[in-house]
């Protein structure tokens, strides 16, 4: 390559050139986009990641032997040339195009690589599987839309970096192989060669070493962390995922938000142009739950939840009166001209969309100008009818879908589901809107159907608010922690909480959580222990790196902002990752027993 290159140095990017350039020598390297022979004249369109300039091969203006060479050039050739920089005629103008106005006459050229004909084409408006292009990676990010992308997720890094930096921030990065936690089910464990029986765990986090570097006196600490957790994918999450990582010591819950919200607002700013004004809005959980039925709400939109439950309670309709009886709730969702929009196929759809979230079924109003239908009308009196309109804030014309359950939580994960496949089938979603809010006062337990027993919300380190420790032994349920999201338009970016800093503290949230102080000590005993030596108060914050990415690109698939991302089953269409090993290497891991 280096006698290939000998004597050729680029002197720019395709789309780099401008007016103040015309008549200059330039020296291109790129692939070929496009290639038109109209006889004595060729034209070629190289690109690289910055755009598309046209060349121009003129048969009278070079060697006979060149030209032929040229009429010889291929898509996806790679190219160097040489030559000068002219306008185009007015009548050749292609204003889609940066570089639109101008040409380069060339005059001397190199092939630096051929190119057989590529398995996908190279070009945005692409309508080919997603395995292919997967499989074709490094074809599918030749795509202009594609570099884009990675541009623009270089520039979030970089201003990222620059924020914190300013901020006094420190950079340092944490081990990649650590111990296994306590949720180790979703750990990837990594076999040790020289402690035969012994495994590493990947990081799902960075979680106890930034807290250990608070402890060491590093009050700022900030880091592009990479992550992995073993778990069945979603279209927004990989095995292996990026955290902007950021922990701060002698600091409250306000301290931290505020901090974020400035980066978000300089972010936005520098990546989108758009002016995020500050304060940003808060929500406590209970609050969003309710409204919304998600504990990440999109408030692009209105159609919010209300609770019909004391109207309900006692009257003739069995589904709705059960449930309350239950300790649940009935709770509806008002569509404005509804009434005209759904078929009773439709609104069947919409039922069997509810159960998939453990609702039983979807009840339904429309009230037509004609008089109100139901599917519960020969139960429930047109005086409680009207009372439910009222309450959903429905007037004629408008739809009231209704979900009861004995479970709170099926009726929020119902209806708020439901809400948003509403949302988008109604085009109500406003793509140039950022909607940014803050969720706070997380419960810090869950309970585990599946373990029957209380798990942590968010992990076993969040601190519990103040006024709730006396619950954490008699009532963890009621407890609530010093957590908080960041959410926009829908979507969590980022979480994080004020952690606990007390060995006592902790050791009683161990104990909540089912460790006898045995185990907790064995599993957690070197950061127990260092709580012993002066733990400031400090807290932090994670975003998912690759949503933010997403989200602020305008794309649904995650997959999108990644350059080698994995598929549904977590692997690799181009690589073929995961695959088998040699047997040796299993025995040197002391996975496979040498046979006698």
């Amino acid at each position: 390559m280096s006698e290939l290159m000998s004597g050729w140095k680029r002197t720019c990017y395709c789309a780099e050139p401008s007016e103040k350039d015309v008549g200059s020598k330039l020296v291109l390297m790129g692939w070929v986009q496009s290639w038109r022979n109209l006889g004595a004249l060729i034209f070629i369109g190289l690109r690289d990641r910055t755009g598309i300039m046209q060349l121009v091969f003129d048969q009278s203006k070079m060697p006979p032997e060149d030209f032929v060479r040229a009429a010889g050039v291929r898509s996806e050739y790679v190219l160097a040339v040489k030559g000068t920089l002219t306008n185009r005629k007015p009548d050749m103008v292609n204003r889609s195009m940066k570089t639109g106005a101008y040409e380069v006459l060339v005059e001397e050229f190199k092939v630096l690589s051929k190119s057989e004909t590529p398995p996908i084409y190279i070009e945005d408006d692409l309508h080919v599987n997603e395995l292919v292009r997967l499989k074709y990676r490094y074809l599918d990010l030749r795509r202009p839309v594609m570099q884009r992308i990675l541009i623009i997720r270089h520039k979030i890094a970089q201003c990222t970096r620059d924020f914190f930096a300013r901020n006094g921030f420190l950079e340092i990065e944490t081990p990649m192989l650590t111990k296994s936690t306590p949720e180790g089910a979703r750990d990837y464990l990594v076999p040790s060669r020289v402690h035969p029986g012994k495994f590493y765990a990947l990081p799902q986090s960075p979680q106890l070493f930034k807290q250990l570097l608070m402890l060491s006196g590093f009050d700022r600490y900030m880091q592009i962390a990479r992550c992995f957790r073993d778990e069945d994918l979603r279209a927004d999450r990989q095995p292996d995922f990026t955290q902007i990582d950021l922990e701060m010591s002698f600091v409250d819950e306000e301290d931290v938000m505020g901090i974020n919200e400035e980066f978000l607002r300089y972010l936005f700013k520098e990546i989108l142009g758009v002016e995020v004004k500050l304060p940003l809005r808060r929500i406590e959980y209970k609050e969003a739950m309710e409204r919304y039925g998600s504990d990440k709400p999109d408030t692009r939109f209105g159609m919010e939840l209300a609770d019909i439950s004391d109207l309900v309670a006692d009257c003739g309709f069995n589904v709705f009166a059960q449930a309350v009886r239950a300790g649940g709730s009935v709770r509806c969702i008002c569509v404005q001209g509804g009434a005209e929009k759904f078929t009773r196929r439709e609104i069947d759809a919409l039922s069997d969309f509810v159960k998939t979230y453990g609702a039983k079924g979807l009840a339904w109003l429309n009230a037509k100008p004609e008089g109100n239908q139901s599917s519960f009308a020969k139960f429930i009196s047109e005086e409680l009818t009207a009372a439910i309109m009222e309450r959903a804030g429905a007037v004629k014309g408008d739809s009231i879908f209704i979900v009861a359950d004995s479970s709170d939580d099926v009726v929020f994960a119902s209806l708020g589901a439901l809400r948003l496949m509403l949302a988008e089938k109604l085009d109500l979603l406003d793509s140039s809107r950022y909607e940014l809010l803050w969720v706070t006062h997380f419960p810090l337990f869950e309970w585990s159907a599946e373990d029957q027993r209380f798990v942590a919300k968010h992990h076993p380190f969040t601190s519990p608010r103040d006024e709730d420790l006396p619950l954490l032994e008699t009532d963890p349920g009621k407890v609530r922690a010093k957590a908080y999201d960041i959410v926009l338009n829908g979507n969590e970016i980022g979480g994080g909480s004020i952690r606990i800093h007390s060995q006592e503290l902790q050791e009683r949230m161990f104990k909540a959580l089912g460790f006898t102080r045995e185990a907790a000590w064995n599993r957690f005993g070197f950061l127990l222990e260092a709580f012993k030596y002066g733990t400031p108060p400090h807290g932090g914050l994670a975003y998912g790196l690759d949503r933010l990415v997403m989200l602020l690109c305008g794309t649904d698939n995650i997959r999108d902002v990644i350059a080698f991302p994995k598929v549904q089953n977590a692997s690799c269409p181009l690589t073929n990752a995961p695959s088998p090993v040699d047997e040796k290497q299993l025995r040197e891991l002391h996975l496979m027993h040498e046979e006698k």
